[in-house]
């Protein structure tokens, strides 16, 4: 068994989040390796997140972020269980960050299940006619298109994007460790960015209510 040091574990908690026992118990498992032990903890995180993912969520927060000067701002509903968790320093964390990241990176749709049947449609469409203008094969075709469409997804799901604070996460991912480290279920409901000299701004929501856990999968179209 790996010899754990306190300072060990102090490192992985001030990278991760996690609570002292969990990281205690990451290194041990990862035997000291510190980089084993943040997957270990991601995975654990997700897997929390999974158990806890049809738990209602009624409480929560709003928040805005002023970027740039004033010229992008953004508005979030994040929603948790309990106020007690909503109040807590980690969430109001969370709920910052996620904003800072919508401001930054601009997502079009809250999950997968958000994007529109018509916008799915258009770029599969724009994929498949570029695939065969280059010569390829129908079938291979098929399989580059499906590649697309899951980068298509990272680029305009605010879930499947990198953390614009650490590019190794996705905002699930993220979100999925403050579910292990809170033990609540956590979602992100809805959110609004506006940019200085737009005709329109980016408006996307979830379909499920909060009192409805985050079953729902209806789309709800983004302006730009």
């Amino acid at each position: 068994m790996a010899n754990i040091s306190a300072s060990q574990v102090k490192e992985l908690r001030e990278k991760t989040g996690a609570p002292m026992m969990d990281c205690k118990q990451a290194l041990t498992e990862a035997k000291g390796d510190l980089e084993e032990a943040v997957v270990i903890l991601r995975k654990k995180g997700v897997s929390v997140a999974a158990k806890k993912a049809t738990r209602v969520t009624s409480e929560g927060s709003v928040a805005s972020y002023i970027h740039a000067g004033g010229k992008i701002g953004v508005l979030v509903e994040v929603n948790c269980e309990s106020d007690f968790v909503a109040r807590t320093d980690d969430f109001k964390e969370l709920v910052h960050d996620i904003a800072m990241h919508i401001a930054a990176s601009d997502p079009r749709y809250v999950r997968k299940e958000d994007v529109t049947p018509e916008a799915y449609a258009r770029e599969k469409e724009i994929f498949l006619a570029q695939a065969i203008a280059s010569g390829k094969p129908a079938h291979i075709a098929e399989k580059m298109v499906a590649g697309k469409m899951e980068k298509f997804y990272e680029e305009v799901c605010l879930l499947e994007q990198p953390f614009i604070k650490d590019q190794t996460v996705n905002i699930s991912q993220l979100i999925a460790a403050k579910i292990g480290k809170l033990g609540e279920n956590i979602a992100v409901r809805r959110f609004a960015r506006f940019k200085v000299g737009e005709a329109t701004a980016t408006v996307a929501f979830t379909s499920a209510k909060p009192d409805e856990g985050d079953g729902g999968t209806a789309s709800a179209p983004a302006a730009k």
